[in-house]
C-alpha cells in the first residue's frame, strides 16, 4: 500500500540498525538528538516539496504540546496521529499556537492540503490500525 508519495525512514535509528540498543544508557547531548529526530521525510512527488513527519499511535486520540519532547527542535513537523477510529495530522507549529488533536477535532489528515492524498488510501490505512489496535 502506498500513499503516493516517496517515503524515507530518517530517525537514525533506521538509519543506522541497532544504534537504539548502543544509545541505551547514553546520556549524551548527540544520543539525546538522534533520538529526537522525525520518524520520516516525506517529499510530494508532483511539487517535489519535503516534509518532517513524526508518526504517533493513541488509543485516547490526543496529541498536544507537552507530548511532544521539550525544546522540539522540528519546528516545521507534521505530527500523524494514528488511532482506533481516524488518522489526524497537526504541525508542531499549530500545536505551539495552542491547537491540538482530541477525538471531536476535524484536522483529518485527509484534509491536508500539503499532502493532498487519495482519500481511499487514507480509509484503507485506518482499517490497519483498527485492525493492529484490537491485537493490542
Amino acid at each position: 500500500m502506498s500513499l503516493g508519495y516517496n517515503v524515507f525512514r530518517y530517525g537514525m535509528e533506521n538509519t543506522i540498525p541497532g544504534i537504539m540498543e548502543l544509545l541505551k544508557g547514553v546520556r549524551s547531548d548527540v544520543a539525546q538528538e538522534i533520538r529526537r529526530m522525525p520518524d520520516f521525510v516525506m517529499q510530494n512527488p508532483k511539487t517535489k516539496d519535503v516534509y518532517f513527519v513524526e508518526v504517533k499511535f493513541r488509543a485516547s486520540e490526543e496529541f498536544r504540546l507537552m507530548d511532544l519532547p521539550k525544546n522540539y527542535p522540528y519546528e516545521n513537523a507534521y505530527i500523524i496521529l494514528v488511532s482506533k477510529k481516524h488518522i489526524k495530522c497537526i504541525t508542531v507549529a499549530e500545536l505551539q499556537n495552542g491547537k491540538e488533536i482530541t477525538p471531536s477535532s476535524q484536522n483529518y489528515l485527509g484534509r491536508r492540503k500539503e499532502f493532498d492524498l487519495d482519500k481511499d488510501v487514507i480509509i484503507d490505512f485506518c482499517n490497519f490500525a483498527v485492525q493492529f489496535f484490537e491485537n493490542v
